[in-house]
């Protein structure tokens, strides 16, 4: 499914399009695709809210199949073994933040889905080593969603620095939120999620939370730490008034719209407000061993690729129950 112009998801924008499978070059590996999660960022993607490098594109970077290619160099994985692709492709490999492991930061890197073509496809080619294990306690369809939403949500948890006993809020439930929440339950934390969505309050009691609620309700305790999944400027204040002290709200959306002036007294008191820019691949390493560790339950909805369109349609007009996956059979 090719992105040709950027437009609005109602427009069906995406187009089924026949290609060459795509031949893998030193370092790479061919991925015939079994399953692609749908992601907010490629309905960001679709309609113009990032600046795209190339047109056309194939979007998709929540990206589960099989090995059946190799380029030259390549030793990592076998013909046949199942692999996951993340949001993170590449980077150079050389500047001070891929020296630290923080190759989320580098300035050269580049995207799966946005610098080169992604998972909303049978075959796509990627570098070796941004390829990672599916633990066999997921079905293909099951683990799409841990590589982007489990692992964007993972970095957003650590980065919280929440702490066995504290308190989080969750706001915000698709597919980040309900891999998260069971996470953070595993670890100890207390969670709240505030949403709207009756389904996803129902979902998020379901798993673990301890307090659902709407966005303006206030939570029965303040949060130790917050994250803030929903692409809505508007709710910065509304989580900072729920947080303790020396508390941190964590922005973990790609895009967001416009943060509105709130009054100082909203962080004072050593409260902190960071963003998370992408993931890295010790990120997805860390995230797939602690998904199989706190067994994860992922919910997702499956659906045939040339429904691409209509299922990003259902992810804005947030008719999705979580997750939602394209198959390729």
């Amino acid at each position: 499914m090719v992105l040709e112009t950027t437009r609005s998801v109602q427009e069906r924008p995406l187009v089924l399009f026949e290609a060459e499978t795509p031949v893998p070059t030193p370092g790479e590996i061919l991925v015939k695709v079994a399953a692609c999660g749908v992601c907010h960022t490629d309905l960001h993607t679709v309609e113009g809210d990032l600046r795209l490098p190339m047109l056309p594109l194939v979007p998709g970077h929540q990206v589960v199949g099989r090995v059946v290619g190799r380029g030259y160099g390549c030793s990592r994985y076998a013909l046949g073994d199942r692999v996951g692709v993340t949001w993170f492709f590449s980077s150079c490999g050389s500047c001070h933040f891929c020296l630290e492991g923080r190759q989320n930061l580098c300035r050269k890197a580049e995207f799966t889905g946005l610098h080169r073509n992604g998972g909303y496809a049978e075959y796509m080619v990627v570098p070796e080593q941004s390829a990672f294990p599916i633990p066999d306690s997921f079905s293909d369809a099951e683990a799409t969603p841990l590589l982007c939403g489990g692992v964007i949500g993972y970095r957003a948890l650590r980065l919280s620095g929440v702490e066995c006993g504290q308190h989080l809020g969750l706001y915000g439930f698709g597919n980040s939120a309900h891999i998260v929440v069971q996470i953070a339950v595993c670890m100890g934390c207390k969670v709240a999620v505030f949403t709207r969505s009756h389904n996803h309050q129902e979902l998020a009691k379901g798993l673990g939370a301890y307090w659902v609620g709407a966005p303006g309700t206030p939570p029965p305790d303040l949060m130790e730490a917050s994250i803030i999944f929903a692409p809505a400027g508007e709710l910065v204040p509304v989580a900072l008034k729920h947080l303790e002290r020396r508390g941190t709200v964590v922005l973990a959306g790609i895009t967001m719209t416009q943060v509105p002036a709130f009054d100082y007294d909203l962080i004072y008191g050593e409260r902190m407000v960071r963003s998370v820019a992408n993931t890295t691949p010790a990120d997805a390493e860390d995230l797939l061993k602690q998904a199989q560790a706190a067994r994860v339950k992922t919910v997702v909805d499956t659906f045939p690729l040339d429904q691409a369109n209509e299922v990003l349609l259902m992810m804005k007009e947030s008719k999705l129950r979580a997750g939602a996956a394209l198959t390729m059979v």
